[in-house]
C-alpha cells in the first residue's frame, strides 16, 4: 500500500511539474471573509435554529409586495443569483431547501474522525471561464489541485493493472504490453485501433460506435464498455453518441484528468464558500427541511414576486401525470479503515473499478485531498466510500437517450409558459453542468436581471457543452 497521500515532486496532489505548471493556480488564493473575522473552525457552522427549523412563521418577509425571489434550493444555482442580486440589485430572497443543509450536492464535512468528506461523493473544481474563477476566488481561499485518477483494470492476462485514467502512455503500455514512446507513436496506435462508423455520413450513431471511432476496441472493451453499463445500466450502444465522443485521446503523459487553466480546492471545504455567499447577508433568508411543493399545496408559501426554481422540472408538472424523466444516482458505502498501512487504503484519492467483476464504480479516499483540516493531525485511519450507481435515490445525472430528450422538450415548453416562476440549474434543464458551468450559467442569468429586468439564461444548456457526468 501507498506510503502518503498521492503526490508528486511539487506537492500533494499536485501533478509531474512538466503538468502541473499548465494549472494557474500556483498557490493559495482567495479571500475567506468569515476565517479573517476571526473564524477557527474548518467544519461546516451550526446554523441557527430558525434556519432549520422547517418553517416559516418567524420570517421578516419584506412589506413592499413579498421576498423579491423566493429561490427553491440552496445548491450553487440558487445560491449565485441570491448573491448576486442581494449585492448589486439589494433584492432580497427566500432560499428553501428540503434538506437540513445549505450547499446543495457540494456540501462537505468533517468526519468525526477528523477527515474532511462529502455527502455526495467527490466534487472537483475546475474551469476555463476566468469569470467564475475570479468570482469563487470571494467566498474561499483556494489551493492548487490537480485531479489525477487511476484505474485497476484488466489486462490482456486478466491480471488487475494500477493505470492512469484517461488512457495515456503508459495505460497502453501496461495493458496491451506495447512499447509507446513518444507522441507519434501514441497517435499511430489510436489510427491503427480507430474503427470508422459504417453510417453514410461516417458519423456515430450511439456509444459504441463513438467509443470505438475515438479509442479502438481494446481500450473501448478494457475500460469503457463495463464502467459505462456500470454506470448507466445501459450499454454503450443504448446511449448517444456525445455520451462517449467526449473520451479525451491522450497521446502525450499528461494524467491529470482534466485539462481546464483553473484547478483548486477550497482551502476548508465547499461548505465554507456557501456560508460566505449566504450567512450574514440581511437580504437573504434561509429555511431549511422545508418542501416547497408541501408549502405550495397548503398555501404556506411566503408572499414572494417571483419563483426560482432549481429542482427537478418534472418534479415540479407531477401533477399532470406525465412520465418521470430518467436520472441515475449514486448510493455511497462508508467504511472507516482503522489501520491502513502506511496509512492509506488505496494509490490515489480515485480509483476506478472498469470491470464487471465487482459491483461498484470507483472507491474515493479523502484523506489524499490537501485541503484536509489544518486544526489537528490527521488520524491514523482512513475513510473510504464505493460508490454505486443506481436508478433509485437522488437523482444526480440525467440519462442522455432520444426517448429523455423528447420528454424533457415537452416539459421545457411547459416551463416557457409557466407565470412568475423561473427554471434554472441542472436539475431544471435535464443537463448536467459541471460546477463552473452551473455557476456562469447563473451569472449570466443574473446578468439578464441587472440589464433587462427579466431573470432568464443567456444561452440554452446545451451552448455549456457536455459536462464531465459520472466520473
Amino acid at each position: 500500500m501507498p506510503k502518503g497521500p498521492f503526490a508528486s515532486s511539487v506537492g500533494v496532489g499536485r501533478a509531474e511539474p512538466e503538468w502541473a505548471k499548465l494549472n494557474k493556480v500556483d498557490g493559495i488564493c482567495g479571500r475567506d471573509v468569515m476565517h479573517q473575522s476571526g473564524e477557527k473552525t474548518e467544519a461546516p457552522l451550526k446554523l441557527e435554529d430558525e434556519i432549520t427549523s422547517g418553517e416559516c412563521e418567524s420570517l421578516i418577509v419584506p412589506e413592499d409586495g413579498g421576498f423579491d425571489l423566493l429561490i427553491v434550493g440552496a445548491g450553487l444555482s440558487g445560491s449565485v443569483i441570491a448573491e448576486r442580486c442581494s449585492k448589486e440589485l439589494n433584492m432580497t430572497s427566500l432560499i428553501l431547501d428540503k434538506r437540513d443543509h445549505i450547499g446543495g450536492n457540494c456540501y462537505d464535512f468533517v468526519s468525526d474522525e477528523g477527515i474532511r468528506c462529502s455527502k455526495y461523493g467527490a466534487h472537483l473544481f475546475h474551469t476555463n471561464f476566468e469569470r467564475v474563477w475570479e468570482y469563487v476566488q470571494n467566498f474561499s481561499e483556494w489551493i492548487p489541485f490537480d485531479h489525477r485518477v487511476k484505474g485497476r483494470v484488466e489486462d490482456e492476462n486478466k491480471e488487475l493493472k494500477l493505470v492512469p485514467i484517461p488512457p495515456t502512455r503508459e495505460t497502453v503500455n501496461a495493458l496491451f504490453g506495447a512499447n509507446i514512446n513518444t507522441d507519434e507513436e501514441m497517435q499511430k496506435w489510436y489510427d491503427e485501433q480507430r474503427v470508422v462508423p459504417k453510417s453514410e455520413d461516417g458519423q456515430p450513431r450511439n456509444g459504441e460506435e463513438a467509443a470505438l471511432s475515438r479509442v479502438g476496441p481494446l481500450l473501448y472493451e478494457a475500460v469503457f464498455k463495463h464502467y459505462t453499463k456500470k454506470q448507466w445500466d445501459k450499454y454503450p450502444e443504448e446511449l448517444d453518441a456525445s455520451v462517449l465522443l467526449r473520451l479525451p485521446c491522450r497521446t502525450t503523459t499528461d494524467d491529470r484528468y482534466f485539462s481546464d487553466p483553473w484547478q483548486a480546492l477550497p482551502r476548508r471545504g465547499y461548505t465554507r464558500i456557501f456560508e460566505n455567499m449566504l450567512l450574514g447577508d440581511e437580504n437573504i433568508q434561509i429555511r431549511l427541511n422545508c418542501d416547497f411543493f408541501e408549502l405550495k399545496k397548503s398555501n404556506a408559501l411566503p408572499k414572494h414576486k417571483l419563483v426560482v426554481f432549481t429542482g427537478q422540472i418534472d418534479a415540479y408538472y407531477a401533477s399532470l401525470g406525465m412520465p418521470k424523466l430518467e436520472y441515475r444516482s449514486l448510493e455511497f458505502e462508508n467504511t472507516y479503515v482503522e489501520e491502513p498501512e502506511d496509512g492509506y487504503y488505496q494509490e490515489a484519492m480515485v480509483v476506478n473499478y472498469p470491470s464487471s467483476s465487482v459491483p461498484f464504480t470507483r472507491i474515493v479516499e479523502y484523506k489524499h485531498t490537501p485541503n484536509q483540516p489544518s486544526e489537528q493531525p490527521l488520524p491514523r485511519g482512513t475513510l473510504i466510500a464505493k460508490e454505486y450507481s443506481t436508478d433509485v435515490g437522488e437523482p444526480y445525472y440525467p440519462v442522455p437517450n432520444p426517448e429523455n430528450r423528447a420528454l424533457y422538450e415537452k416539459y421545457a415548453a411547459l416551463a416557457e409558459k409557466e407565470k412568475g416562476v423561473c427554471f434554472v440549474g441542472r436539475l431544471a434543464s435535464y443537463k448536467y453542468f459541471n460546477m463552473d458551468q452551473a455557476i456562469l450559467n447563473a451569472l449570466e442569468m443574473y446578468d439578464n436581471m441587472k440589464e433587462n429586468g427579466t431573470l432568464e439564461p443567456k444561452r440554452k444548456p446545451e451552448d455549456f457543452g457536455p459536462g464531465d457526468g459520472p466520473k
